[in-house]
């Protein structure tokens, strides 16, 4: 079973008692094992290879097509684990587990509760006066019955039919029985008469006012249920919603009925009992055969109407014990458009970025934890659909880690990232030059100091000892290690779109975003691009499939939808279009674990964000952490050794080797300004100029084999990458010790 921690409620503003928060770890439970004789005949036979293709099993022609058999279960204690697994629990989750005991508690006070509270209403000023209307008919009716009774009335037809058929002796028969039931009958109701009597004369007169107001009113309540037409009951319905009421198999196989999912005379299985699970209700059911889950999945808007509720409340979700069982969940409101509340960040005074932290709550309301190690994240929606406010989540859990380094760059230049100058390294907002600052030029400056550092921690972590780097990775010791200088970053680039289009820069910082989404995650740089527009033109491809992680709030349609989760993710039923416009900060996340799921996002508004931003400044200061921009520290763009990192920049993943003159070409097209000159150079000469700038770091050109525009090879002077790539480190590392 998971455990997990509960997080502390938020801190006020200005609170200074809150702890280091643990957070809790999911595990993934063990898949199960079926036990002997409990596979079905035929479930299995699928998976045995054909005896007669000489290929299965990639055999080759000659060769033994029966495997060695194998004895199944393997040992007496894997057989009596897999039948530990198949075994029903005793007593179900909602008696066992204290959070699903809390859930049915609630749901039982809030449907008790409303049915006390609308008939309590409506008593005095509905249920009252129907009971005085109806009780004179109810007293008649009272009095017919009983003067019936005494009479034999139920007696009249046979006496009628004895006479019609002229049989005297059946009729004098039935005379004597109704004289003698007359007789019995008159003297038990004048007995019963005068008891009453008596004892509404002690009432009035003996009783106190109380006693003989409830008397009255009983006898007042059972005249008037007697009196009350049938058509129209005395009590209403309580009128409640759904959550209210209860859910039976009836209402499900009508639904499956209903969506064409089954027959009246075929009917659905219920492989185990329907019971509440936090705030809905869990089904589990059996398709007929031949029906799988997909075929569910497409008609899960039937489904929610058969039901009776909207589409948003159900969810359905696969089951790996067999194709045909769909596991659904069904809301007692719309989840979705519940608000998850502020975050539990307010509540931290650190975060460990290397662990889990929380992000926000999935339908049923249970945490859901993100992590951005070793993967890239790409964020789309719709405008004003809480895209930036969810982005912002995680980089604020980033900036409560001092041994994370933000860089952030908004394109939009709106005030949701502004409280951020207080602890990114680097920032910029908007593509406007302001007062002599461009921060489009600030970002590529940015993003190429990133792009050699990433080539720069590849270098090192290879020749760490393998006691500091045991098998070449980042691990949280090197991440907070000074001299070291890896810290985990994250590079944050919201409205990325406007970036993506810069008349001037735009495919330069195509090229250097498609490098560190694709390379950077693996030595601790992990890359969040979030947008509005996530097509080919505004946000290509190539950039788009580098993002393992994608999340999709609110898009227009499905084709939108797979554009931002991944080709193929609107057939798993991955639909970020079924989102209503309601369910703010909602979306569908993908490939930040095994399995993809809803997520309402925390909020953090601007006032919940500068407190946290303000407690995040002061432990980077406490910490010596705080660098870059935050610092006030102005990045030397044109330092003596930039040439260094603009050789970098423009040198491709997979070239180990390239002319001089490409790179000088190259070099001109990435700053204008600092090499244009180059440009004007011939072959020779180009050659001439690199190799003279790069001297002063032992870099030294020679003879490399390369092809020309028209395909024919040739020898002409150029630069290794590596040799780049040896200068860079060794001029960190003098960083470094300074």
């Amino acid at each position: 079973m998971t455990e997990t921690t509960a997080f502390p409620p938020p801190e006020e503003p200005g609170d200074s008692t809150a702890e280091v928060l643990p957070f809790p770890l999911q595990k993934d439970p063990a898949p199960e094992i079926p036990a002997p004789g409990e596979v079905k005949p035929g479930e299995w036979e699928a998976e045995l290879p054909d005896t007669d293709d000489p290929e299965a099993e990639g055999l080759e022609e000659g060769q033994s097509v029966d495997p060695p058999r194998e004895v199944y279960p393997p040992s007496v204690s894997e057989w009596m684990e897999a039948k530990d697994k198949a075994r029903p629990t005793v007593f179900p989750d909602w008696v066992k587990l204290p959070d699903q005991r809390t859930a049915v508690r609630k749901w039982a006070v809030r449907h008790y509760s409303t049915m006390a509270g609308y008939h309590a209403v409506r008593l005095p000023c509905v249920y009252t006066p129907k009971l005085l209307a109806y009780s004179p008919r109810g007293a008649w009716r009272w009095s017919t019955a009983v003067g019936r009774w005494v009479f034999d009335a139920e007696g009249k037809n046979l006496r009628l039919a004895a006479v019609e058929n002229e049989d005297a002796g059946e009729y004098l028969k039935l005379s004597r029985q109704r004289n003698d039931r007359v007789r019995l009958r008159g003297i038990v109701a004048a007995l019963a008469s005068f008891v009453g009597l008596a004892a509404a004369l002690t009432l009035y007169v003996m009783a106190p006012s109380w006693l003989l107001l409830l008397s009255v009113a009983a006898l007042t309540t059972a005249t008037g249920l007697a009196g009350a037409p049938a058509d129209r009951p005395l009590i209403d319905r309580a009128k409640v919603t759904f959550r209210k009421r209860k859910l039976s198999s009836d209402i499900i196989t009508r639904a499956f009925v209903a969506a064409g999912l089954t027959k009246p005379d075929q009917g659905i299985a219920f492989p185990r009992p329907i019971g509440r699970d936090g705030d809905g209700w869990r089904v589990v059911v059996d398709l007929p055969y031949g029906k799988s889950f997909a075929d569910a999945l497409a008609k899960r808007k039937s489904l929610a109407s058969g039901i009776d509720i909207a589409a948003t409340q159900l969810f359905l979700d696969p089951d790996l014990s067999s194709e045909r069982r769909v596991s659904m969940w069904i809301a007692d409101r719309d989840p979705l458009a519940v608000p998850s509340g502020r975050t539990p960040l307010l509540g931290a005074t650190r975060v460990d970025f290397w662990q889990p932290f929380p992000w926000g709550v999935d339908e049923r309301g249970n945490p859901v934890m993100a992590s951005m190690l070793w993967l890239s994240l790409l964020v789309g929606a719709v405008p004003r659909q809480g895209k930036t406010f969810s982005a912002r989540t995680i980089a604020l859990a980033a900036a409560l880690d001092p041994y994370v380094r933000l860089i952030l760059f908004d394109g939009k230049a709106s005030p949701d990232w502004r409280s951020f100058t207080k602890v990114a390294h680097r920032i910029g907002f908007g593509i406007v030059p302001r007062n002599g600052f461009d921060p489009v030029e600030h970002l590529v400056a940015a993003l190429m100091e990133l792009k050699a550092d990433v080539e720069d921690r590849y270098h090192r972590l290879s020749e760490l000892p393998l006691h500091i780097c045991p098998e070449g990775k980042l691990t949280p010791e090197i991440s907070r290690n000074k001299k070291l200088n890896m810290p985990l970053t994250l590079v944050v680039i919201d409205e990325v779109q406007e970036y993506l289009q810069h008349p001037v820069h735009g495919k330069t910082i195509l090229e250097l975003l498609v490098y560190l989404a694709r390379v950077a995650p693996a030595v601790g740089v992990s890359v969040m691009n979030s947008t509005q527009k996530p097509d080919d033109q505004a946000c290509p491809s190539a950039l788009r499939d580098q993002h393992q992680a994608r999340f999709s709030l609110r898009v227009g349609s499905w084709q939108v939808s797979d554009v931002v989760m991944g080709a193929g993710s609107y057939s798993e039923g991955l639909d970020a279009s079924r989102l209503l416009k309601s369910h703010k900060g909602v979306g569908l996340l993908k490939g930040m674990s095994d399995e993809a799921g809803i997520v309402r996002t925390y909020l953090a508004d601007g006032r919940d964000a500068d407190t946290i931003l303000t407690r995040a400044r002061t432990l980077r200061e406490d910490e010596g952490t705080l660098s870059g921009d935050a610092a006030g520290e102005v990045m030397a763009t044109r330092g003596a050794d930039a040439i260094l990192t603009d050789v970098a920049a423009v040198l491709g993943r997979k070239e180990d080797k390239v002319w001089s003159e490409t790179i000088v070409d190259r070099l001109a097209e990435l700053n204008p300004e600092a090499y244009g000159e180059w440009a004007t150079l011939e072959g020779r000469a180009k050659a001439d100029q690199l190799a003279s700038a790069l001297k002063p770091y032992g870099i030294t050109t020679g003879q490399v084999w390369g092809k020309t525009e028209g395909g024919k090879g040739a020898n002409r002077r150029g630069i290794e990458r590596q040799h780049i790539i040896d200068a860079i480190t060794e001029r960190n590392k003098k960083r470094s010790a300074e």
